[in-house]
């Protein structure tokens, strides 16, 4: 039987509309309206790396022009949000929270597993005393526990006990992200910061493998089983293969041979419903994106759709980069069409380079939208002007 067809242009504008990029940046980017924006992207990672915008803030103002930074703080004091891990950490809706209690049991067991070989002793002395601790004097960060502790400044590795028992009981269940301070993160009891309604809900582990793997299907638009799995990391891949072959026998998804940039086919899932529509013509706005932008987190599906190969070199020595320290994918329409480096100097945003793709022309409408976007970041990131670099255009 020959599989449907979901030809490279088509596949690169459905996997676009169903991450918020197709269509325009219209709405508050505030309240019910940011709630909706992360309902619909299923979770939105955090990061700390700041040299334009933080990750999460330019995730959100890439969809909602008037999002503010300010806008996702407020929202997670209304308790839409929570923050944990999918296969980073992020901002997962609060209706998500009775699903994530399957991943706080086995990263529970991982710890349990692991973690005695990889931290430094002691930890586990201290789990009583900073639940206690918690409580009893309310909400932490990871600066008011094991005072007397030796700190080292050696990163991850070298946690003193109390901080690496704050993590242990986070990544368990036990205790959640409150708020943040800065970046700084600050941990009360999960019963203090849930709402009961999703603390006391329980899902079995089949209603979860279902939802983890049904929502990520609808959110990629195609996917193998693989790629369903890796979406939340909630479901593990012998759970999500089952699911599609039950799934398939069922006819809850079909087979299609998806188009790659190079006219390679490659078998994915799919819901049905998705074969009978077609998605909607691009906007023409060019749009700067997040490194860690839901859209482009799997790099191979990347490499796939548009032949984009892009590598984050903030660990590359500066004399080996390709590109530089933090650089931007750019998209406009359904294409990427380049990449830039620039970043917030004070009270400008500078522009050192942007390199097109192959294939690109950077005519005088394109450069010019490419310059409308750059303004608009500048406005957003709160720069008085923008400075472009001498030969900033890399042709």
């Amino acid at each position: 039987m020959t599989r449907p067809l979901i030809d490279n242009q088509t596949a690169r504008r459905l996997f676009l509309d169903h991450h918020l990029l197709l269509g325009p940046r219209s709405g508050t980017g505030k309240g019910a309206d940011l709630q909706t924006v992360i309902d619909d992207l299923g979770f939105v990672q955090v990061d700390s790396v700041n040299t334009l915008a933080r990750a999460h803030d330019l995730i959100l103002w890439s969809r909602r022009q008037q999002y503010r930074p300010p806008n996702l703080p407020r929202l997670m004091k209304t308790r839409g949000a929570f923050e944990h891990w999918t296969h980073d950490a992020s901002v997962i809706p609060m209706a998500s929270f009775p699903v994530w209690r399957h991943k706080f049991a086995r990263d529970k067991a991982h710890m349990d597993t692991k973690w005695d070989a990889w931290r430094r002793e002691g930890f586990r002395d201290q789990l009583d005393a900073v639940m206690r601790q918690i409580a009893d004097a309310g909400a932490c960060s990871s600066t008011d526990v094991g005072e007397d502790e030796e700190r080292k400044s050696g990163g991850w590795w070298d946690w003193h006990p109390s901080k690496t028992a704050l993590e242990y009981l986070w990544r368990s269940g036990e205790l959640s992200v409150c708020h943040r301070r800065g970046f700084r993160k600050y941990y009360d009891l999960t019963e203090r910061v849930i709402p009961p309604e999703h603390l006391n809900a329980r899902v079995t582990e089949e209603d979860m493998i279902d939802w983890a793997c049904r929502t990520a299907l609808d959110r990629l638009g195609f996917a193998t089983s693989g790629e369903l799995a890796a979406f939340y990391a909630i479901a593990t891949p012998a759970q999500a293969k089952t699911w599609c072959a039950r799934a398939l026998k069922s006819q809850t998804i079909v087979e299609a041979d998806v188009q790659s940039h190079d006219g390679t086919l490659r078998r994915c899932f799919v819901l049905p419903e998705i074969l009978n529509s077609a998605p909607p013509e691009p906007s023409t706005r060019v749009r700067l994106l997040s490194p860690f932008d839901p859209a482009l987190r799997d790099r191979k599906r990347a490499e796939r759709l548009w032949g984009f190969h892009y590598r984050i070199e903030i660990f590359v020595p500066a004399p080996k980069r390709q590109y530089g320290y933090y650089v931007f994918p750019v998209l406009q329409g359904d294409r990427i069409i380049g990449r830039i480096d620039t970043k917030r100097d004070g009270d400008r945003t500078v522009v050192t380079a942007f390199w097109p793709e192959t294939g690109v022309r950077m005519g005088k409408a394109r450069v010019k939208a490419l310059e409308a976007e750059i303004d608009r970041v500048a406005t957003f990131v709160g720069s008085a002007d923008v400075d472009w670099g001498d030969g900033w255009l890399k042709m």
